[in-house]
């Protein structure tokens, strides 16, 4: 199984550090370059300016992530420096920095991928997991700095392990695997001396300009823009929300994030879940849907379900294989029954879910600059909202390699103020993991949401079906 989680959950065997970083000298060249032209995405300049909002409290409020695998020889730090250095030259994400300015823009400033370096240090023997855990995230600066990535090799008697330490504003779930993918075949063709056997990918601004120029074409009036509009009208001017009280209503600034992990089903009953979604009409995420509506039903009686998704935003030939930032968040939203089962639910939730797909390119951070004051959409600058994320590792082109090279996908914890879901299907697998605000009142209501999803997503997977209990 691949490893996934949270930098908690990564174990590496301890040993001797050598990690890449940017040098002084190209610092100094990124930090002189003029500003460009194409702004970052929607959902960049507001997670920049998150950011930088919640810097002051001293806490790191943006998210690393992180990819680590092993390698059973002794490592090659030559080839290793021209691997990491090919991998920040060929992803043009990472020749940009930004600066959010006092009338908060966001500004970008690039400098020619060519010029990007990566260079070698060595750190000394660690002893211990938590210390090397540490010393990642202390020597990965956030998404405000430009070197906001670094790369590493954890050498030991049996091999080394590599890890690639990104933030968020240059990478996605999808970028991860990739990441991984990329430097291996690095690596390797460096220590052979041979062409990496890498397609040509396409530059992450060009997909900047596309999606601000086909944003800046909506109206108020655009069919897609009304969609967003009903759907937060209908939920009172607001972005969809956890259903149960977390705490922190009084609470403002910076709110440190909790995480639960935990298996959600084996493969077996994850494909009799399957099963049941199909007979009902739908497909796994769509039951995924169903199983969260019926449990917010469960829970407080709402007749709606409504919930954030991301979605991979990549859509040219060459941007299958870019690393960078491309997703956006999409609208699921249906009816829920007082006689709701989940075998008559699980259509309108999948019907929901593939009618969101018209959406991808459209931009709730434009959809809220578009919204009139009259439409009564109530929703603050700095907005976070309850979201659902469901990967099928299963289909991650290499995913047998993972396992071969104990591969896995990891971030921090950074800021929460809202309840965030990842469902992973792995081969052997299906787990499910909640960020949520670290207090006591969301520590308590996660407990009674979990509990209630388990018991309906295990009944359908044994039974075939879930119906509400009558004083739902």
């Amino acid at each position: 199984m691949v490893n996934f989680g949270f930098f908690d959950d990564w174990h590496p065997q301890p040993g001797r550090v050598t990690s890449w970083g940017v040098p002084p000298t190209a610092l100094a060249l990124m930090y002189t370059a003029p500003e460009h032209p194409i702004p970052p995405t929607y959902q960049q300049r507001e997670y920049l300016r998150t950011t930088h909002r919640t810097a002051a409290a001293g806490h790191r409020a943006s998210r690393l992530c992180m990819i680590s695998y092993d390698i059973p020889d002794r490592p090659n730090i030559a080839a290793m420096t021209r691997a990491v250095t090919a991998f920040v030259r060929r992803h043009e994400s990472f020749a940009s920095w930004f600066t959010v300015e006092p009338d908060d823009r966001v500004v970008r400033h690039v400098v020619d991928t060519q010029t990007l370096e990566l260079v070698p240090t060595e750190y000394g023997e660690f002893t211990d997991s938590e210390a090397i855990r540490r010393h990642v995230q202390d020597t990965t600066p956030d998404a405000l700095h430009w070197n906001c990535f670094s790369f590493g090799i954890i050498e030991h008697d049996n091999g080394f392990t590599v890890y690639a330490a990104v933030d968020h504003l240059h990478t996605d779930g999808v970028a991860q695997a990739l990441t991984c993918v990329d430097l291996l075949m690095l690596y390797g063709a460096a220590l052979s001396g041979t062409e990496p056997a890498l397609a040509p990918v396409d530059g992450h601004l060009a997909y900047c300009a596309r999606e601000r120029d086909y944003n800046a074409a909506l109206t108020a009036q655009s069919p897609q823009v009304a969609t967003w509009l009903k759907l937060l009208q209908r939920n009172g001017g607001q972005l969809p929300t956890f259903p149960l009280y977390l705490g922190t209503a009084t609470t403002t600034g910076y709110v440190r994030g909790a995480v639960r992990t935990m298996p959600l089903f084996t493969e077996d009953d994850a494909q009799r879940f399957e099963w049941a979604c199909e007979a009902g009409g739908g497909r796994f995420l769509g039951g995924l849907f169903a199983a969260l509506a019926l449990t917010e039903v469960e829970l407080t009686g709402n007749d709606w379900h409504f919930i954030l998704s991301p979605a991979n935003t990549r859509s040219t030939p060459g941007e299958t294989g870019a690393v960078g930032y491309y997703t956006n968040l999409l609208p699921i939203a249906f009816d829920v029954p007082p006689d709701a089962r989940f075998s008559a639910l699980v259509a309108a939730a999948q019907t929901a879910a593939d009618g969101a797909k018209a959406l991808t390119d459209v931009s709730p951070h434009r959809v809220l600059e578009l919204a009139t004051p009259e439409l009564g959409i109530r929703v603050q600058p700095g907005w976070a909202a309850m979201m659902l994320s469901y990967v099928d590792v299963r289909k991650i082109a290499g995913v047998e390699m993972f396992d071969r090279i104990n591969g896995g996908l990891f971030a921090n914890r950074a800021a929460a103020s809202e309840v965030y879901l990842w469902i992973n299907r792995f081969p052997d697998v299906t787990t499910l993991s909640l960020v949520y605000p670290d207090t006591e009142d969301a520590d308590e209501s996660i407990g009674r949401y979990v509990k209630t999803l388990t018991e309906i997503t295990a009944a359908v997977a044994d039974d075939g079906d879930y119906a509400l209990r009558v004083d739902a």
